[in-house]
């Protein structure tokens, strides 16, 4: 018996479609494409990998299982994703542009940060040498265009290197007295029996001691990376916006700091000693951070509804 043609329509219906040769074979051209954008970046980032594997294996074993220092995976994340999020805007930047001879100063010093970091292990220098070593590659590959296309990605990448312990006592003290202050003040406004000396906090029978990871330098960095990448993903038009929210991102981390310090009180005044060091501690970490950003989205807001009050009052009635 032979098919008709009803049989081969419904035949052609239950059986899968199956793409033509051309169109895999531009699927094959448009991933190689892409792929092929990557190809000059191997030796590099076989070298970076080279370099920092190990740095990174020592900073995931150490500094980072720490509390004042558990956004620097976080802040990596973001950086490297940031990268990649600007790779198209540096490639198409680059077009037709020159290489720059300045990155092999850049590049020098960078390995001269590495050497000295890895050798004495200090961390600033051995993290902090990515930075100049990327910048001074972009240059040299891509040039000062491709750089600018990045540049926000590299200054991100700051905010997870580990600063001097000298640096961060010399001001985490005055941050942690002035939190502390001003959470005692607002609580006894309010009705609740605390008292305060330095940094230790006494409310009703327990005491309470304002850590580094509650009100110190390292959160206040965190928070003010969280901020400038809200900034950058939002991407407002308006100049005064975007600095005037830069300079609020200060006073907003202080009180998100004195926010946590709050709720961790009255956690432990309401629920005892052992849930203000328990779960509830490690919550508040996650209050410190949904204050903070609330915040600035809230800030934002009444500046965006402000310049729209504004722009209106500027334009002049018509009759």
């Amino acid at each position: 018996m032979t098919p008709t043609a009803q049989d081969s329509a419904v035949s052609t219906l239950l059986s899968p479609q199956r793409d033509s040769t051309w169109d895999i074979l531009s699927r094959d051209i448009l991933s190689w494409d892409r792929m092929s954008r990557f190809l000059p970046w191997l030796p590099v980032i076989a070298g970076l990998a080279a370099l920092y594997l190990p740095t990174l294996q020592h900073l995931f074993g150490s500094i980072w299982l720490d509390d004042e220092q558990m956004h620097g995976p976080i802040v990596l994340a973001v950086s490297l994703w940031l990268f990649y999020r600007s790779w198209s805007a540096m490639e198409s930047a680059a077009q037709g542009q020159p290489t720059s001879a300045w990155g092999w100063p850049l590049v020098l010093i960078a390995l001269f940060m590495y050497a000295l970091g890895r050798s004495q292990d200090i961390l600033f220098f051995e993290v902090g040498s990515v930075i100049w070593l990327l910048a001074g590659l972009i240059l040299l590959l891509r040039g000062w265009r491709a750089l600018k296309a990045q540049w926000f990605a590299l200054f991100f990448m700051l905010f997870m290197v580990p600063l001097p312990s000298q640096i961060v006592d010399l001001l985490t003290m005055p941050m942690k007295m002035a939190v502390s202050h001003v959470a005692e003040h607002v609580l006894y406004a309010v009705g609740y029996p605390i008292g305060r000396n330095g940094v230790v906090m006494q409310i009703g029978q327990y005491m309470l001691l304002v850590a580094d990871a509650c009100a110190g330098l390292h959160t206040l960095l965190t928070l003010e990376a969280l901020g400038l990448l809200y900034l950058k993903l939002v991407r407002r038009d308006s100049a005064f916006r975007n600095i005037t929210m830069a300079i609020l991102i200060v006073p907003i981390a202080f009180t998100a700091n004195v926010i946590r310090v709050m709720a961790l009180s009255l956690i432990t005044y309401h629920f005892g000693n052992e849930a203000g060091q328990g779960f509830l501690h490690d919550f508040s970490g996650m209050v410190l951070f949904l204050s903070a950003l609330l915040l600035i989205i809230s800030f934002d807001a009444i500046l965006q509804t402000w310049e729209r009050w504004r722009k209106r009052s500027a334009v002049p009635a018509t009759a």
